[in-house]
């Protein structure tokens, strides 16, 4: 999902700092919704539009903004940052979004950011990382993690400019197109809930498919949280594509290898050296015509693409001039199985106690609105 060494440092930091605690937040949160863009084109009705100074400017709509040097360029005027704001939504290059966007200079392009009531926000979310179809137990279940880890980010990120990405890196988010009454009604009836640990906002991982064992945190990011030590979990066996295939050819691999500094020519072998509790290799022997190297299965994952090594459970065959990979699960099995929950909330389970499987030792919390 992130990079390895970056997110270790992160997590041992938040480890040894925490949260603050939940009656203390603030209950909107900044997504950034786009990043290192070109341009960016704002629609909408009724909008209102400020620079970086709160002065509103006049302009005309459609809106397109583009980097200038280190300022922003639209409607004739150069201005460090675009604030837009509207009664309703406006639309960022095509998609619907709720409250305030920011867009500024970062990187070599623009980056943009909307800031959002956090309900609304989850309402939005709902549909990108599960179902509305889905029943309503495991929908609750997925507004309360998701509650608690953009509220754990954002005090992770308090000084930075956005406290959350809006893809895979964190949570999955594409504004408000894909809400319905379902989702609402979900984040309704779990309003301000968050899961708790020692009195703490805990940080809610969660991946689509476990394989069979969910895993534990330390096994990832070398982080030992004991409410995500690993689970068993045979809910999930009957999902869709639990389990998958890909051939790549032994070039691409090696060329994935060699770009993330493995020294690899004319690869024999890959072959697990030992596996976790779960099953999820921990690291792996890549033999080649110039020796062995050894990495971590999580390191060869994010090297070949988290869309293509769809977890580190895995088996792998030479065939002519490729390799086999045939594995199990979808994710990095931290925290709550996805369609594992599906699976309880359809036997029957409520989301306090599909919760409570997946996040041994937690609470269940209420915030406090300012």
């Amino acid at each position: 999902m992130v990079n390895y060494l970056l997110l270790c440092s992160v997590l041992m930091a938040l480890l040894a700092i925490g949260p603050e605690p939940a009656q203390a937040l603030p209950l909107t949160i900044r997504v950034a919704v786009q990043k290192q863009v070109a341009a960016v084109r704002l629609t909408g009705e009724r909008l209102k539009v400020r620079d970086e100074k709160g002065a509103v400017l006049d302009v005309d709509f459609p809106l397109v903004a583009r980097r200038s040097g280190n300022s922003v360029s639209a409607g004739g005027m150069r201005v460090k940052a675009l604030k837009v704001s509207s009664p309703g939504y406006l639309r960022i290059n095509g998609k619907g979004y709720r409250g305030t966007t920011e867009v500024m200079a970062s990187g070599s392009g623009l980056l943009v950011i909307n800031e959002i009531d956090l309900e609304e926000y989850l309402v939005g979310l709902i549909n990108c990382e599960i179902s509305s179809r889905w029943p309503m137990e495991v929908i609750k279940a997925q507004a309360v993690i998701a509650r608690s880890y953009a509220l754990f980010q954002r005090e992770a990120r308090k000084k930075q400019p956005f406290h959350l990405e809006s893809t895979v890196m964190d949570q999955v988010y594409n504004g408000c197109d894909v809400e319905d009454g379902r989702a609402a009604a979900a984040v309704a009836a779990t309003r301000h809930e968050v899961l708790t640990y020692n009195g703490r906002v805990v940080q809610a991982f969660f991946h689509s498919r476990c394989g069979g064992h969910t895993e534990a945190s330390e096994n990832v990011w070398s982080l030992k949280l004991p409410y995500l030590s690993g689970v068993a979990c045979s809910y999930c066996a009957g999902s869709p594509s639990s389990k998958w295939e890909v051939n790549l050819a032994r070039q691409k691999v090696e060329s994935l290898l060699r770009a993330g500094g493995y020294q690899v020519r004319g690869i024999k072998e890959i072959r697990p050296v030992n596996r976790y509790q779960s099953g999820r290799i921990a690291d792996l022997e890549v033999v080649s015509d110039v020796g062995s190297v050894f990495m971590p299965a999580v390191v060869f994952r994010r090297l070949a693409g988290y869309a293509v090594i769809r977890s580190t459970d895995f088996e792998s065959m030479m065939m002519g001039d490729s390799f086999l990979f045939n594995g199990s699960g979808n994710g990095h099995g931290v925290g709550l199985c996805q369609w594992g929950a599906r699976q309880q909330a359809e036997e029957g389970r409520s989301y306090r106690e599909i919760l409570s499987y997946y996040y041994p030792g937690v609470g269940l919390g209420r915030i406090v609105a300012d």
